[in-house]
């Protein structure tokens, strides 16, 4: 198996280096791609959805980047230990009627010896905003560097 760089045990700088990583592949869209980060038999808890393996989370991202159109994603350490990392985010999206939301969670990983995430629980909330309360504006894809995170957007 292909390790995925940085390894566990994380330090403040690699897990943060490794919550940019999964947001820049999460802000890709990319299915196929954000699955990579994830052992074969990873085990994910998403809201009230749990899915097993990269077959299924493949469908799954395909599924929810379906429904949540101009997906932009913002992740920001938590706490990290061992192998463990926890992260807060928030994403702004709109769906096919043209309604804005800002969706707010946490996430708790548990990485393999090879860097990769064998276990993801996410729970998230869901805030209808207005089109002119919206804080993501970057161009679809990674965001950029020079963005302000959460903390600097007071989220």
């Amino acid at each position: 198996m292909t390790a995925k760089p940085p390894l566990p045990p994380f330090t403040a700088e690699t897990a943060a280096q490794k919550a940019r990583m999964a947001e820049d592949a999460w802000n890709s869209r990319d299915p196929e791609r954000v699955s990579l980060a994830y052992t074969p038999d990873s085990v994910w808890r998403n809201r009230a959805e749990f899915v097993t393996g990269r077959d299924a989370i493949v469908g799954f991202l395909t599924r929810k980047w379906a429904r949540e159109l101009d997906y932009r994603l913002i992740k920001e350490v938590w706490t990290h230990g061992g192998n463990r990392i926890a992260v807060r985010f928030a994403y702004e999206w709109r769906d096919d009627s043209g309604h804005w939301f800002r969706s707010y969670g946490n996430e708790n990983w548990e990485f393999d010896e090879n860097g990769l995430m064998r276990r993801r629980h996410a729970s998230i909330n869901d805030l209808p905003i207005t089109e002119a309360e919206r804080k993501f504006h970057w161009p679809l894809g990674r965001r950029p560097d020079d963005h302000p995170g959460l903390s600097d957007l007071g989220l």
